[in-house]
């Protein structure tokens, strides 16, 4: 995937370093994989100035020869200027989901629910499947951690467990969509959780047996090629955890602006955004060193050469201070 990780960072780091201080809305190919999509057909929307026109040019000549399924979307961080591509189509987020299930988590301390400090025990029972580095903590008698860590080794390492967790402790999937209904957060589906997801979209029931000794991969190699076609093309169809790039871009902007977390958890989450190790061939690997990067990674299953959930979301600032929102999703791609 190191191709597709330098198309990513060329696709925001050529522009946003030159800027100054539209938006382009384009045409929707196919809905499952076309091999080349159809050049865009750009349009102007209303925001309050037009985006920096190099920055422009140069994401427009990525977007249109990029070959696979790409959104796109660049905000200046005050609201003044977007940028889109595919904008407001829904594209499987992954791992990019993280950042809704931690948003929940601070929104329930900001009103008392939850402290950063509170225990959480993790069993066996508990594990999921993929990248899970807290496994190797938990033995027979179990794993106890408190809130504060879960959240850093989900937003910095994305663990699967440790985020699964988090979104066990603040009251599962129904919690995170009534904090997006209730912080108007729109253009943002959020799935059933790790475990429920990966399974169905590889054309699995899950059993969590799955979590360990590597049978998940066992399971859904001996499924026929397709009943996994199925799954997968399903899925990308209608993802139930996609999202819209300019939605995205949007909440980010709200985040930045203290528009959505009380000052301090504010403070903590762009922080771990801005220690995440995870993307560093994807946009965060194209980020000069004077400018800083907090993002959320996402990254979907693979079958016969097609990637898909390839993604990268952050907050780019400036040596001046000034923030740029960002979004950039592969929904599927057959490069290397």
């Amino acid at each position: 995937m190191r191709f597709c990780g330098l198309i990513l960072t060329s696709v925001v780091a050529f522009g946003l370093a030159g800027c100054t201080s539209a938006p382009i809305q384009v045409s929707r190919p196919p809905v499952f994989i076309p091999a080349r999509p159809a050049p865009p057909r750009i349009t102007v929307s209303n925001y309050l100035t037009m985006p920096p026109p190099g920055m422009v040019n140069s994401l427009d000549n990525v977007v249109r020869s990029f070959d696979g399924v790409l959104g796109v979307a660049v905000m200046r961080a005050d609201g003044t200027w977007l940028y889109v591509h595919e904008g407001d189509r829904y594209f499987p987020q992954q791992s990019v989901s993280k950042l809704w299930v931690a948003l929940t988590v601070f929104d329930a301390v900001d009103s008392g629910k939850l402290s950063l400090v509170q225990n959480v025990s993790i069993s066996k029972d508990d594990l999921t499947l993929f990248h899970q580095p807290i496994a190797q903590m938990v033995g027979a008698e179990g794993y106890t951690t408190t809130v504060s860590e879960l959240l850093l080794r989900a937003m910095t390492q994305s663990d699967n467990t440790a985020n699964d967790s988090l979104l066990r402790t603040v009251g599962g999937p129904d919690a995170v969509r009534a904090m997006l209904v209730r912080k108007g957060i729109t253009g943002v589906r959020f799935g059933p959780g790790e475990r429920l997801l990966q399974s169905k979209t590889a054309g699995l029931s899950w059993r969590q047996s799955y979590s360990l000794n590597g049978n998940f991969f066992k399971a859904r190699n001996a499924l026929p090629l397709e009943t996994r076609q199925k799954a997968l093309e399903t899925y990308l169809a209608d993802p139930p955890d996609g999202a819209q790039p300019q939605a995205i871009a949007r909440a980010l902007a709200r985040l930045r602006q203290g528009g959505l977390l009380s000052s301090n958890s504010t403070r903590v989450l762009l922080s771990l955004m801005n220690e995440a190790q995870t993307g560093k061939q994807r946009v965060h690997g194209g980020v000069p060193d004077s400018w800083s990067y907090g993002h959320k990674t996402g990254t979907g299953q693979e079958l016969g050469g097609l990637s898909t959930g390839y993604n990268d979301v952050g907050i780019m600032t400036a040596p001046d201070g000034t923030s740029y929102t960002i979004a950039v999703m592969i929904a599927s791609t057959r490069m290397p």
